[in-house]
């Protein structure tokens, strides 16, 4: 579990991001960072509408990002424990600022309800 929040964005490969507040890796600001990596099937459409197939999570990652600096603080591979989180399926393409200050676009949502609930889960997890 060594890798930064910076790293894990930039890894190829389809996630959803769950957070409770915009993400601006250059500020100092509190965030809860949780990275739903995207298995897909084939035949599945990336907005979901009127594709076929299924879009399975392989995998979750949780920052905890505070005074400037996010600390890994969960990580699952367990299709029970990846069972227990909702995915939310309004994802929309989110602006994200990494630590260096280099703009990406990832799909995502900030739902702090929604993140409460993954916390909930990750802590009943351990």
């Amino acid at each position: 579990m060594s890798e930064s929040v910076d790293e894990t964005l930039m890894q190829p490969g389809r996630k959803i991001i769950v957070t409770d507040s915009e993400i601006d890796l250059t500020a100092n600001n509190a965030a809860d960072i949780f990275i739903l990596f995207i298995e897909e099937s084939r035949g599945s459409a990336g907005g979901r509408a009127g594709g076929s197939g299924f879009r399975k999570i392989s995998k979750i990652t949780r920052f905890s990002c505070a005074n400037g600096r996010c600390v890994k603080s969960f990580e699952t591979e367990s299709a029970k424990t990846i069972e227990l989180f909702d995915i939310p399926y309004s994802a929309v393409a989110m602006d994200i600022k990494l630590s260096q200050g280099q703009q990406i676009v990832i799909q995502g949502v900030v739902d702090p309800n929604l993140v409460r609930s993954y916390i909930n889960h990750s802590k009943n997890t351990k």
